[in-house]
């Protein structure tokens, strides 16, 4: 029983999903600022949508050194 609440734990609670396309100028911002809530327990998703400025280099910087992040880069589909 108290390895099934170890487990819980560990696992993140909250799922963000943050959509990224071209958006270097605010990009940092946005991660600072997801990243100093109180709330600790979640994962941050980062959805590269087929950026064609550095978006996608902001966000392995930061998946790089915050292991909540994770980067899912794709082409761009349209709606």
């Amino acid at each position: 029983m108290k390895e099934d609440i170890k487990l819980k734990i560990k696992q993140p609670i909250i799922s963000i999903i943050v959509p990224v396309y071209n958006a270097e100028l605010f990009l940092a911002n946005t991660l600072e600022s997801i990243l100093n809530q109180t709330f600790k327990n979640f994962e941050l998703i980062l959805i590269n949508d087929g950026s064609t400025d550095n978006s996608l280099d902001i966000c392995r910087k930061y998946e790089s050194f915050e292991k909540r992040i994770i980067v899912i880069d794709k082409q761009n589909k349209g709606v």
